[in-house]
């Protein structure tokens, strides 16, 4: 099988070995069959979108809706490679997942519109398939309600023209959408369980989330819910675009 390409972003150790370790583990893939890059700390090389089956987008503290002067340099280097790379893998239509950072920077260069209308509290919420849901391949089996994780400053405010809106919440309107067949974004982390959320309130409770001191609280919160369901979109990824 041809590797997966996992693109991070996240600079903080532990916060990056964990999404790695869930895309290992909810993928049920092996290390040689997804590559980590971490942009955060050096330049994308150069890709060959026919050395891979796909490429999954992970998390992190940027935000594709901060004013262009508070951006550091890495993060604008960062926007300029996704700009690169998704020149090729729209044009071909490359099987892309974007999860939480995905949402920004697929639906950036699709022409959506994120902002800060409808961000959301870290912890659990209730996701609910759309009737294009229901009908995509990629979300086969699953519920039509759904919980999942999630915590964001930015969400779409309007979908990229000729975007199939998947998934909503109450809390933001676009939870998951695609363009064209085979290109994906979620608002949610489909890879994140509780083990996984408790890790990242520590290592992110500084960075404006929420309060610190309501670190516990926001803990208690995900560990009173059961988060299964979402890791299946990213076995169902892995299992539909795996390539020889």
């Amino acid at each position: 099988m041809k590797p997966f390409l996992l693109l991070a972003t996240r600079a903080e150790d532990v916060a990056a070995d964990g999404e790695y370790r869930a895309m290992l583990r909810y993928g049920r893939l092996t290390p040689e069959q997804l590559h980590r890059v971490r942009l955060e700390a050096a330049p994308l090389p150069d890709i060959d979108l026919d050395d891979y089956s796909g490429i999954i987008v992970g998390g992190g503290p940027f935000n594709s809706s901060d004013p262009e002067h508070s951006k550091s340099e890495v993060q604008k280097r960062v926007e300029r490679e996704f700009v690169t790379l998704l020149d090729d893998v729209v044009e071909r239509d490359f099987p892309f997942l974007g999860a939480c950072y995905g949402v920004g920077t697929l639906g950036v260069y699709a022409g959506g519109i994120i902002d800060r209308t409808y961000p959301e509290p870290v912890g659990p919420l209730t996701i609910e398939l759309t009737e294009d849901g229901l009908a995509d391949p990629l979300l086969a089996g699953l519920p039509r309600r759904f919980t999942a994780y999630g915590g964001h400053k930015e969400a779409v405010r309007e979908l990229p023209p000729e975007a199939a809106l998947l998934a909503t919440s109450e809390a933001s309107p676009v939870q998951m959408f695609r363009l064209r067949s085979n290109l994906y974004a979620t608002q949610f982390h489909p890879e994140l369980d509780v083990d996984g959320l408790v890790e990242r309130v520590d290592v992110y409770k500084t960075y404006g989330y929420f309060a610190p001191e309501e670190a516990s609280v926001v803990k208690a919160r995900a560990r009173a819910v059961r988060v299964t369901e979402p890791m299946r979109i990213v076995r169902r990824f892995v299992e539909r675009y795996a390539r020889p």
